[in-house]
C-alpha cells in the first residue's frame, strides 16, 4: 500500500527516467522487466540488510524510535505530495551526496541494450536518494524483527511501485499524467499522512508495553502479596 500511494512521488522523482528505459526499435520488449527487477532486487538488499542491523540491537527503546521515526517521515511524505511542506527535500539532499559516487557506475549501462545491463542498472538506480525509500525502509525495519522480513516487505513495497514505474516505462506520459491528476494526488498524500499518524498511534499504544521492564520469576504484585498473607486473628 505504501509503495502504491506514493506512486506520485515515484513518478516525479524517476518518471523521466522510466520513459527513457524504454526499449529502442530491435531492442528486446523485456528489457524494462529486467530494469525493474533489478530495482526491487536492490530494495530487498537495503531491507535485509537494515532490518538485520536493526533486530540485533534488542532495545525496546530503538525499535520504538524506528516507529516513531517511521511515522514522521511518512507524514512528511504526504505533506510534500500535497505541496504543502517539503522538509522531505532536505533528506532527500543528504542522500544525493552519496548518489554522486554511486552515478558515475550507470553511464556504461545506458542504454541498456541487453538484459543484464538493464538489470545491473536497475539494481543501481535503487540507490538514487528518495524521501519515499527512506519512508519504507525506516518502518521496515522497525517492524521487520528479522533481515528476511526485512528484504521480503521492502520486495514488497517495490512491487507496489510497479503500476507507476513499468506503467510509465511501457506507456510513457499517458500514464504519468493519470498519476499526477491533482485529485488522485490528494488522496496519495492523504493516504500517506493517514499512515503516518496510525503509525505513530500504533507505537505511542504499544510504547508502556514495550518499555516496561519484566518482572522478575519471583516478583509478587501486591494483590499476590495481599492474597497469600494469612488472616490476621481479631478475636485475639
Amino acid at each position: 500500500m505504501l509503495g502504491l500511494a506514493g506512486a506520485g512521488h515515484c513518478l516525479g522523482m524517476c518518471g523521466g527516467i522510466a520513459i527513457a528505459l524504454r526499449p529502442s526499435s530491435g531492442a528486446s520488449r523485456a528489457l524494462p522487466i529486467y530494469y525493474h527487477l533489478g530495482r526491487l532486487v536492490s530494495y530487498s538488499a537495503l531491507g535485509g540488510l537494515l532490518g538485520g542491523a536493526a533486530a540485533a540491537v534488542d532495545l525496546a527503546a530503538w525499535t520504538l524510535s524506528l516507529r516513531f521515526v517511521a511515522a514522521v517521515l511518512l507524514v512528511a511524505m504526504g505533506l510534500s505530495v500535497l505541496r504543502i511542506w517539503s522538509g522531505i527535500s532536505r533528506l532527500e539532499q543528504i542522500g544525493a551526496i552519496i548518489w554522486r559516487w554511486v552515478a558515475p557506475a550507470t553511464r556504461p549501462l545506458i542504454p541498456p541494450r541487453y538484459p543484464l545491463q538493464s538489470f545491473l542498472l536497475g539494481s543501481v538506480w535503487g540507490l538514487m536518494p528518495c524521501g519515499l525509500i527512506y519512508s519504507a525502509l525506516t518502518w521496515s525495519a522497525a517492524t521487520a524483527g528479522s533481515s528476511i522480513n526485512g528484504a521480503l516487505l521492502m520486495f514488497l513495497f517495490g512491487i507496489g511501485t510497479l503500476p507507476a514505474m513499468l506503467g510509465a516505462t511501457l506507456a510513457g506520459q499517458s500514464i504519468e499524467a493519470f498519476f499526477r491528476h491533482p485529485r488522485l494526488r490528494q488522496f496519495i498524500g492523504i493516504s500517506l499522512i493517514f499512515a503516518g499518524v496510525w503509525t505513530a498511534y500504533i507505537a505511542a499504544s504499544h510504547a508502556e508495553h514495550l518499555l516496561m521492564p519484566p518482572k522478575a520469576s519471583g516478583e509478587l504484585s501486591p494483590l499476590t502479596l495481599d492474597a497469600q498473607s494469612p488472616p490476621s486473628n481479631h478475636h485475639h
